[in-house]
């Protein structure tokens, strides 16, 4: 089965636990869905957010949906100048049969200007 990575990203209102988890499961969500993705074709998740979403993990928010045997990790995503706010970016790497062209990146409310290049 073929290895793909499937990219997504939103912003946060705040920067809040509830809010970071909110969000982060709403992105999630999204991509499993639009992607018609099971839970074991994954491989794991890497989660970016910028400097100023500090109030948690979005991995701990992730295995609230039922990820926690999924290996996850959190890292700082560049500190680039008049780069978005308070935005949350994810790569999920899986097993799919879908070509690169068949997968949906979902981009979520101020990130949605991140890749204006792909389709709704």
């Amino acid at each position: 089965m073929p290895v793909r990575g499937l990219r997504g990203a939103t912003t946060v209102d705040e920067d809040s636990v509830s809010e970071v988890t909110k969000k982060t499961k709403e992105l999630v969500s999204k991509m499993f869905e639009v992607n018609d993705i099971d839970k074991e074709q994954l491989i794991s998740i890497i989660f970016t957010a910028t400097d100023d979403v500090r109030s948690m993990f979005p991995a701990a928010a992730a295995r609230e949906l039922g990820l926690g045997d999924v290996p996850l990790m959190c890292a700082r995503e560049l500190d680039v100048v008049d780069a978005t706010p308070l935005c949350l970016r994810v790569l999920v790497h899986l097993e799919t049969s879908k070509s690169r062209g068949e997968l949906h990146h979902v981009y979520l409310h101020g990130a949605r200007g991140l890749r204006d290049d792909l389709p709704e």
